[in-house]
């Protein structure tokens, strides 16, 4: 129903930046937030940043000031901007997309299969 396809991981050292992309493909009707999550070695998964379909943006205390979260409702595009990268940063993010498909009458959350970070002080 709804493909997640992430992109833009990598690694860095502290200090440096990433910028995540995140493009939502398949029988949409419509998108409501997106996010993005990470979760770190034998750690749960935790959010990062997510906006509203009205642009209204949620940060984790620890990446305010650094990251910045934004969609493209044209392209059903979601993008994490990630500066002054710390070796906390370190982790698998996950693209996170609350959409209703096609002919459905509710919606639901939809994974990507998570992209590598990795900062190295």
């Amino acid at each position: 129903q709804v493909q997640l396809v992430e992109s833009g991981g990598g690694s860095v050292q502290a200090g440096g930046f990433l910028r995540l992309s995140c493009t939502a493909s398949g029988r949409i009707f419509t998108i409501n937030a997106m996010g993005w999550y990470r979760q770190a070695p034998g750690k749960q998964r935790d959010l990062v940043a997510a906006v509203t379909s009205t642009g209204r943006t949620n940060y984790a205390d620890s990446v305010k000031g650094r990251f910045t979260i934004s969609r493209d409702n044209a392209k059903n595009a979601v993008y994490l901007q990630m500066n002054s990268l710390e070796p906390e940063d370190t982790g698998l993010y996950y693209c996170n997309v609350n959409a209703r498909p096609l002919y459905h009458s509710g919606s639901n959350d939809y994974w990507g299969q998570g992209t590598q970070v990795t900062v190295s002080s």
